[in-house]
């Protein structure tokens, strides 16, 4: 349900069912498939279950068994199961290594489909996918499973149907030399929070987003230096007064009507006065951020392939830390998924170039399918 998109609908039954599985996690079977995915849904679900539940498929080296390296689904899942590690946890450490170097050993030999299955998990992990992108793909492959149940498909088809994001949007206004990225924008939104019950979220989120790229445009290539400084001050003391005068003024106006509408309506529903945090963060610093890959070649000097395989293992070391955050955790739920699908999102924006600045290939395809294009029934 959690892949078919649809499990905010049953969250009282799924929680049952893992208060279950955790409590009777010691008898489990010895399938590695099935216990490497019962450690990755309690884990992911916030349960403090051990990676010491691996130990039993390792053999007296100390190794995890030879006899594993034909079970191509155990594989898989150890190696999804591998990436809720936290920092120091050797076991998942080991259990990626292993899983990984015998699924590129094998993915040859395999049909196209579960080759194509194995390709994608080994490069971009199930964890750090995006949730709508993820529910949309596996969808289609569901469809193809001769075991599938016709009702959860159904179900799922229809769900995602009937979620029009897009109708939310009415706020068109745009200042005419900025940046048109309406959708990719919202796309990010629906990526952090796609439930019916946050559209408030998506919508604000959005409408921030599309400020600050405009404003982001008028520095780049409208503002000249004088009319700059004085948007800047303006923002900065929070005074309308100060930017009267300027050609586009409105846009302070804008900022403004936003930022106190939202502070009022969080005011009113929730009893917290966020506008002192939001008027702080206003004025932030700002300059271009040199690309990580090309920094590190020329810093040390190295290959671009070996500079991907460094970032890639700084991504790697920083989900350990969010996985380690997630499990100590004293927020609301909402809050740890926002900032987990936050994680996700970026992942999924920029691991084929910038998926924001220029929206085309795999980045286009997505929002289409994501947001306007709905699925056959």
């Amino acid at each position: 349900m959690k892949r078919l998109g649809g499990a905010y609908h049953f969250q009282e039954q799924i929680q049952q069912a893992l208060n279950q599985l955790n409590s009777d996690l010691n008898l489990i079977s010895n399938d590695l498939s099935t216990v490497a995915l019962h450690f990755q849904l309690l884990r992911e679900d916030y349960y403090p279950i051990t990676a010491d539940v691996l130990e039993k498929f390792k053999g007296g080296n100390g190794r995890f068994m030879g006899s594993l390296c034909g079970d191509v689904e155990g594989l898989l899942r150890l190696n999804e199961a591998s990436f809720m590690a936290i920092q120091g946890e050797k076991i998942l450490e080991e259990a990626k290594a292993f899983s990984s170097e015998n699924l590129k050993n094998v993915i040859g030999k395999l049909e196209k489909v579960e080759a194509k299955q194995v390709q994608r998990s080994l490069e971009v992990p199930l964890y750090w996918r995006m949730e709508r992108i993820e529910a949309r793909n596996f969808i289609d492959s569901y469809a193809m499973d001769d075991s599938n149940s016709s009702v959860l498909l159904d179900l799922a088809k229809l769900d995602y149907n009937l979620i029009q994001w897009w109708r939310e949007l009415n706020f068109k206004e745009k200042l005419s030399f900025s940046r048109d990225r309406l959708m990719e924008i919202y796309f990010w939104a629906i990526a952090l929070s796609f439930e019916p019950q946050y559209a408030k979220c998506r919508i604000c989120s959005t409408k921030y987003a599309c400020l600050t790229t405009v404003v982001d445009d008028i520095y780049d290539i409208y503002g000249s230096l004088e009319e700059l400084e004085c948007f800047t001050k303006a923002i900065t003391r929070w005074d309308v007064k100060a930017v009267q005068e300027l050609p586009e003024y409105i846009m302070f106006s804008a900022i403004s009507d936003f930022t106190n509408e939202l502070a009022q309506q969080t005011l009113k529903d929730h009893g917290l006065d966020i506008l002192p945090y939001i008027k702080e963060q206003a004025e932030m610093e700002r300059g271009d951020i040199p690309k990580a890959v090309q920094s590190y070649m020329i810093e040390k000097r190295v290959s671009e392939e070996k500079a991907h395989g460094h970032i890639k293992e700084l991504i790697s070391n920083s989900w350990k830390k969010i996985n380690k955050e997630i499990l100590n955790n004293r927020f609301p739920q909402v809050i740890v998924n926002l900032s987990k699908n936050m994680a996700r999102t970026t992942q999924c924006m920029y691991h084929h170039g910038d998926g924001l600045g220029t929206s085309t290939g795999v980045t286009k395809d997505c929002i289409v399918s994501s947001i306007l294009r709905p699925i056959p029934i």
